[in-house]
């Protein structure tokens, strides 16, 4: 007598990977993601104009383009946000025959970093004491640190600055970091013959603000929605992609 087989299960055979409850965490629906991420954009894009206000107002020396935009602004009489957003929209037309393509973060940052610029040193008092001006020093670096990673991790695109310096690196063939050290030498020089202030922050500012940008650019990543749940930054060096109000 033959022994009958088995009984096989009524349903289809289940998995352990099926069974086994997901380690990665949902990625939010696609409209809250675009809200963070246009939240992110202008809250980022705000304290980046005011972390360079800050820097006006310590002294101390600026980062680079803002040695050019006051140095401009000394010139002109114009207010260094004004000046800011001229010089952006001229950076942005050099974009044209470099190919390069804005997005919503390029045409925003031209207007929304030089009115929150002048908007934050019309609030702040002047600073005349040394014991104020360095807290407000290293408050403008570290505010902008937070406002790189805001912005760029946003992911709507770079700063008309940057998009010189990568449109440069591209047409050249040279690399990003020589483009962009050499841009930045050419508008510090310039602003400081016009009157800009080159001084210990610029310098502080060189050193920190790649770390600070590595940093929150982790903090302030967006999950992505093809990603599972996980999170994308900037790609790259963060240093090599930093806004430049």
């Amino acid at each position: 007598m033959s022994t009958p087989p088995p009984d096989r299960p009524s349903g289809p055979p289940s998995s352990p990977a099926s069974s086994a409850p997901s380690s990665q965490p949902p990625s939010p629906p696609s409209g809250r993601r675009l809200t963070r991420r246009l939240l992110q954009l202008y809250v980022g894009l705000a304290l980046y104009g005011a972390s360079s206000a800050l820097l006006v107002e310590a002294g101390l020396g600026l980062e680079p383009w803002g040695v050019l935009h006051q140095g401009l602004a000394e010139l002109t009489g114009l207010t260094i946000g004004v000046v800011s957003i001229i010089v952006g929209a001229v950076v942005l037309l050099l974009w044209i025959p470099m190919r390069q393509r804005p997005g919503l973060g390029t045409v925003s940052n031209v207007f929304v970093v030089g009115i929150a610029m002048d908007g934050t040193l019309a609030l702040v008092p002047d600073a005349h004491a040394l014991g104020i001006r360095i807290p407000l020093l290293v408050a403008g670096i570290l505010v902008n640190g937070v406002a790189t990673g805001l912005y760029i991790a946003a992911r709507f695109g770079p700063g008309p600055r940057d998009g010189l310096m990568t449109g440069l690196h591209e047409r050249t063939g040279r690399s990003i970091r020589l483009m962009r050290t050499a841009i930045e030498v050419a508008v510090v020089a310039t602003g400081f013959v016009l009157g800009g202030t080159v001084g210990v922050g610029t310098v502080l500012y060189a050193l920190a603000i790649g770390p600070l940008a590595q940093l929150f650019l982790r903090v302030f990543a967006v999950p992505s929605a093809s990603s599972g749940g996980s999170t994308i930054v900037a790609a790259g060096q963060p240093e090599q992609a930093i806004l430049r109000g």
